[in-house]
């Protein structure tokens, strides 16, 4: 078959996996791009092979729909191992992106097939059950992380975390490259950091979760989240991208009682162009199909560059339906402080995660935990943010330092 014999303008999907890509040819015409792509990521090659039966020919893709460089392309659920990611973005997302005859490919969604869907798992506890953990119904939950994100000693990262609890922080966690070094050891952080935790929840009368990064080659990754589990915790976080899929589906399947908040570092190196890569609505759904129970999607203010679209787009993959997987509890992290809770409760509406750094620590962590703390309170009462400062000292410091 040539690469223009994959497309069908005609065909309608009907339990196939569909991806829509953005393609831009190079020396060749958009139609038989089109074509290329379906051909290169099911049964085709760039040239006619004869070893190919004509049994195979029913299990090729088909580019189906292009509209300008947008096109949409079917794959029969029958080339892919059910409860395998790792094959299943081989396919669709593999050798594909290096063809020569495109200048540029994007990933932009993948609408995943019940029968794909429902071989996984997904998340074990959702934005329901994180709720039930936290015992917090209805707000928003406030989150630090423990900063500098790197070289603390494991005595005065537990006791950053302490100060934010008690300032109001109902989930504390590591930074993305914070594991095992030598000046704070995963398992001593793990017991003192828990520690503190307990003795905020005596003080406060709060719920608080610590959230460890278990982050490591698996079998070790496996080891850590068990040690978690025996110490009490109720929470370990994973950076997603740089462990892969498999190795998260490995921590998933093991089912501990460990709400799974899943990091992107590393995502922006393949989302951040808008021609060329995979968005982060298609690492969403994929890591909440294979089980992650939150997940970071962007801020739409702050320092991050995603825009409006996108992070919205992120977290209908987090909550939209999708063959009955529990809805993912999404994270807003970067660039965040006091002065910007109104706008990311107007984006986000009350089910997410504002997670904050920079923006409690830069106050002082117990100061900027209470900023951020009065700040949810008065959005939560449709109360100005400047006037609620009047009143709030913490709050007043915050808009002060950050000029809102």
């Amino acid at each position: 078959m040539r690469y223009i014999d994959y497309v069908d303008l005609k065909y309608r999907p009907k339990d196939d996996l569909i991806c829509n890509f953005r393609v831009e040819p190079l020396g060749i015409s958009l139609k038989e791009a089109a074509g290329g792509v379906a051909a290169e990521s099911s049964i085709g090659t760039w040239t006619e092979v004869q070893t190919a039966k004509k049994y195979v020919k029913r299990l090729h893709a088909t580019a189906f729909d292009i509209r300008g460089n947008n096109v949409k392309i079917a794959y029969p659920v029958e080339l892919f191992e059910q409860n395998n990611m790792p094959n299943i973005l081989s396919s669709v997302a593999g050798n594909v992106f290096g063809l020569r005859a495109l200048k540029n490919l994007r990933l932009n969604d993948v609408i995943f097939p019940k029968k794909i869907v429902k071989s996984f798992k997904g998340p074990k506890y959702g934005i329901k059950g994180i709720r039930k953990v936290l015992k917090i119904k209805k707000r928003p939950l406030i989150g630090t992380i423990v900063k500098p994100k790197l070289g603390l000693k494991t005595k005065d990262h537990a006791k950053v975390a302490y100060d934010a609890w008690l300032g109001g922080c109902d989930i504390v966690k590591d930074d993305e490259n914070l594991s095992n070094q030598r000046f704070n050891l995963f398992r001593n952080r793990v017991i003192k950091t828990l520690r503190m935790r307990d003795r905020a929840e005596k003080k406060t009368g709060e719920r608080k979760v610590y959230l460890p990064n278990i982050t490591a080659e698996t079998n070790e990754m496996i080891r850590r989240a068990e040690f978690v589990e025996e110490n009490n915790g109720r929470y370990a976080m994973v950076d997603v991208l740089t462990i892969g899929s498999s190795a998260l589906q490995t921590i998933r399947d093991c089912n501990f009682d460990l709400v799974l908040h899943g990091h992107r570092a590393m995502h922006a190196a393949i989302t951040k162009n808008h021609k060329h890569g995979i968005s982060m609505r298609v690492f969403a759904k994929v890591f909440r199909i294979v089980g992650v129970d939150q997940l970071h999607i962007g801020t739409i203010v702050g320092k991050m560059s995603e825009s409006k679209e996108e992070v919205l787009s992120n977290i209908e993959a987090l909550k939209g339906r999708m063959h009955g997987l529990k809805q993912v509890m999404p994270v807003a992290s970067g660039g965040l402080h006091a002065g910007l809770f109104p706008q990311l409760v107007k984006h986000m509406g009350n089910d997410f995660i504002a997670q904050f750094g920079g923006g409690i620590h830069g106050i002082g962590t117990r100061t900027g935990a209470m900023s951020v703390r009065q700040a949810l309170e008065a959005t939560m009462r449709n109360i100005n943010l400047k006037e609620y400062a009047k009143s709030h000292g913490e709050l007043k410091t915050a808009l002060e330092r950050w000029k809102r």
